[in-house]
């Protein structure tokens, strides 16, 4: 969906062009908008306090959503007095209402069109603190690019429309990018909140700060200023004003028959006609000829004052807002003919006498809010729009009912843009916190063509020519990939494959990405809690990346190593480890390791370490692990991506364990949850996190079973350098300023590398230079780490992290699940 938007949008590029030029021919400044919104090229020191300045950049297409804006700016600015702050719009009319109305924001600027080589360029130069479309004003390659420079988005003032919601459904995949890359949703009103959750917005996401349209203040107008605008337009104070806003072909005839009625009887009357679109203001003067009637625009009376006429059309921009002052009764448009109507807050605003037609759709929050409390009338047709224009005019009474129920209907529900102030500087604080864990200082201390791949597969946005065209290939392996997997998975279902069943309960322990996710200390603490509840529990891993071969090893026997780290492997040695009357056993086969397992050790449940896949031996229970903070990786599968098999072959779990929920981005829980629940809505779904338990000197470590440390409290303060070769480095970063050491550094070495001497000697340099109180490695790190720097270097300390997983919600649950099916299991065998 996305190459066929770009592509569309780079053969359009020269039939818009052409149109522009057209439209520059004709209207004042429409050059302007040409250089700006489609080559990017801004006027001279437009920028020069907004680019790379940490500015809010809110965006407003046009000149409702200026309107909307403009109440915005101000608590904006309020609230952050040291960012600078840019608007953007679409239209011209929008430009000239921002420059009119928005007084403070730093500069005024052409949105870029998206194209997909204008509109990242550009977000990429002036590179926002935050970006904030007004609305729904959402643009694929625009939010693409904000994406990968992690540029927060807050929808403000959002509003959905009936239409919309069908229209943005068709954009399938796009629009899901477009909704993840937004941080917040600040929306109207319940209607809007929920049309937005319907279309996939994370409900946590979604807060309902109300409408700032209803804070409006440039709409205060007194009474000297009435008398003058009267004037101007060659009126008087003792005619009766008859006010249509925003009207659209198809209703100026019939807003003129009515005024024709008015007339009649009473002759003082007079009529402001106020098209939507300027370009029509010829049409509807002729339209207003034709009808028998006099009339004058505003741009001529501004020029040569003249009285006498009936009918004055207003032809300028941004002076609708006052002028709806002046109006003793006012029809908004758009509502008569079927294109969903206009806000009728900003005569509203003026405590004013307001009809409108049926077709209001598009706001049909506010206008069941008025119509609840009887403040607007509301009319299907021509005749009772004449009925209507008539009995407001004659019944001074029920005008005045009407106007000061809309005045208190508006000063009731103002501070929305107060809320979404507030609302935004508690986004902003909790991303910004977020990303300072994430944007430590880090490097990557490998670099060849094996890390260059491992990069390219974990990424999800890939730049670049020769990286496209490799990731192009890695796709097609993938599919191929794809579809051996359901291949293999479909024999073993229909029996094609032999599964072996052993003589005790069987638990799988995995997950559907490569790496990262957590599972050691999964598995130890689901091990203790089996062992904690009196059965004889065993471990088997396959021992990746172990030097010992065979078909059986005994990593520990629950009281003795009888392996280290380089014969068993980093992570069969970390179980063994810490696991005390827990045998862990590593080899291939588990279906062997597991026999003998029953037949030396008397297991009666055997935890399949990194089993999910592991389809030849059969399973009482699975249980899948997915990361909180790397969602299922980058959702492609191997080789493009890190998905051991397709998201839906989740429906295989009996259980799902959230890991790191503590560290998880606003949405991701949530998002979980409904894709698990999504193929398999029988799932159990646990949470747990990680907690640092202790930190254990890195000489003792190697000791024995089941040690103690120092306690996590007197990492604080410490400047530490981290060193780490595991698959989620942020995470193991993220956890060591939580526990508020000074992270000066943190080095990052390709997963399961094998530390040498010489690198461990520069590790050593480095913290040495950097004054650093400390070295900090994982547990994983720790058993590869080679001892025999140590011995040279005392005056700085290496700390191994030891964590521990606490199960969360759903633990009881999990617990009990787990109770029962053994405890049958075993008493059936």
């Amino acid at each position: 969906m996305q190459i066929l938007y770009d592509i569309t949008a780079i053969v359009l590029f020269l039939p818009v062009l052409f149109m522009f030029l057209i439209r520059a021919t004709r209207e004042r400044g429409f050059m302007e908008r040409i250089r700006q919104s489609m080559f990017g090229i801004f006027p001279e020191h437009a920028l020069d306090s907004i680019e790379k300045n940490n500015c809010i950049w809110v965006h407003a297409a046009s000149v409702g959503e200026v309107v909307a804006t403009s109440p915005l700016i101000k608590e904006f600015r309020r609230e952050f007095p040291k960012s600078p702050i840019l608007v953007s719009v679409v239209t011209a009319s929008g430009y000239e209402m921002a420059n009119r109305i928005i007084k403070d924001a730093d500069s005024i600027i052409y949105y870029p069109l998206d194209f997909p080589w204008l509109a990242g360029r550009v977000l990429r130069r002036i590179h926002p603190r935050v970006f904030l479309p007004v609305e729904t004003e959402l643009w694929p390659n625009f939010l693409k690019t904000a994406k990968k420079l992690r540029i927060p988005v807050m929808m403000v003032n959002g509003r959905i429309s009936d239409k919309s919601v069908k229209r943005y459904r068709h954009l399938h995949s796009m629009w899901d990018d477009m909704i993840t890359t937004i941080t917040k949703f600040a929306m109207q009103s319940p209607i809007d909140a929920d049309y937005i959750r319907q279309l996939g917005a994370p409900p946590e996401l979604v807060t309902i700060t109300g409408n700032t349209k209803f804070d409006q203040t440039y709409t205060d107008v007194s009474e000297e200023e009435k008398e003058a605008i009267l004037g101007e337009l060659g009126f008087s104070k003792d005619d009766k004003i008859f006010l249509a806003g925003s009207t659209h072909r198809g209703e100026e005839d019939l807003i003129l028959n009515a005024f024709r009625k008015l007339q009649e009887k009473h002759n003082n009357a007079k009529l402001v006609i106020a098209p939507r679109e300027l370009l029509r203001t010829m049409e509807v003067t002729h339209i207003v000829k034709s009808a028998g009637f006099s009339v004058a625009t505003r741009t001529k009376l501004q020029k040569t004052k003249s009285v006498g006429h009936d009918v004055v059309i207003l032809d300028t921009i941004g002076e609708l807002g006052k002028i709806y002052s002046i109006g003793d009764v006012i029809y908004v448009g758009k509502s008569l003919v079927v294109h969903g109507g206009h806000n009728i807050l900003e005569p509203a605003a003026h405590g004013k006498a307001i009809i409108v037609g049926s077709n209001m759709e598009n706001f049909k929050d506010t206008h069941a809010l008025f119509t609840k409390r009887d403040a607007c009338v509301t009319v299907d047709n021509a005749e009772e729009l004449n009925r209507e224009v008539l009995r407001l005019f004659d019944d001074e009474k029920e005008r005045a009912r009407l106007e000061k129920e809309t005045l208190a209907i508006v000063n009731e529900n103002k501070g929305a843009a107060r809320k979404s102030a507030m609302l935004l500087k508690e986004t902003l604080d909790s991303y910004e916190a977020k990303e300072r864990l994430l944007h430590i200082k880090s490097t990557e201390k490998v670099e060849n063509l094996q890390t260059y791949f491992i990069n390219l597969v974990h990424s999800k946005d890939v730049e670049g020519f020769g990286s496209n065209v490799i990731v192009s290939f890695l796709y097609c392996f993938s599919a191929l990939y794809s579809m051996l997997v359901n291949l293999k998975l479909g024999f073993y279902k229909i029996g094609l494959f032999h599964k072996e069943k052993l003589p005790c309960f069987v638990i799988s322990l995995g997950n559907v990405t490569v790496g990262g996710t957590g599972k050691t200390p999964t598995a130890q603490c689901l091990a203790r809690e089996i062992r904690d509840m009196g059965y004889r529990v065993v471990i088997l891993n396959r021992g990746y990346r172990a030097k010992w071969h065979g078909d059986v090893g005994v990593v520990s026997d629950g009281e003795k190593l009888h392996m280290d780290a380089k014969e068993a492997g980093d992570e069969a040695f970390m179980l063994a480890k810490h696991l005390q009357n827990v045998p862990v056993l590593i080899g291939a086969e588990r279906a062997l390791t597991g026999r003998y397992a029953i037949e030396h050790f008397g297991a009666e449940v055997a935890i399949l370490d990194d089993g999910y896949q592991h389809w030849q031996l059969k399973r009482d229970l699975d249980i899948l692990l997915v990361d909180a903070v790397n969602v299922f990786g980058n959702e492609h599968i191997l080789p493009r991506g890190t998905l051991r098999e397709p998201i839906s072959h989740v429906n295989r779990a009996d259980v799902c364990l959230m890991t790191k929920v503590d560290q998880a981005a606003e949405g991701s829980i949530e998002y979980i949850r409904n894709t698990v629940h999504k193929y398999n809505e029988n799932a159990l779904i646990v949470e747990s996190i990680h907690q640092p338990r202790t930190f254990i000197p890195m000489d003792e470590w190697h000791d024995h079973i089941g040690e103690t440390g120092l306690a996590v409290s007197e990492i604080k303060g410490k400047r530490i350098m981290a060193v780490s070769a595991i698959g989620n480095p942020a995470s193991f970063e993220q956890t060591l300023s939580d526990l508020g050491a000074i992270i000066l550094e943190s080095l990052r070495y390709p997963d399961h590398h094998e530390y040498t001497v010489k690198e461990m000697e520069g590790v050593f340099r480095q913290a040495d230079s950097e004054d650093a109180e400390a070295i900090v490695i994982t547990e994983k790190d720790a058993v590869k780490f080679p001892l025999e720097v140590l011995n040279g270097h005392t005056e700085i300390p290496v700390y191994v992290i030891s964590v521990e997983v606490t199960f969360k919600e759903g633990a009881s649950e999990f617990r009990d699940m787990l109770s029962k099916k053994i405890a049958e299991t075993i008493r059936k065998g």
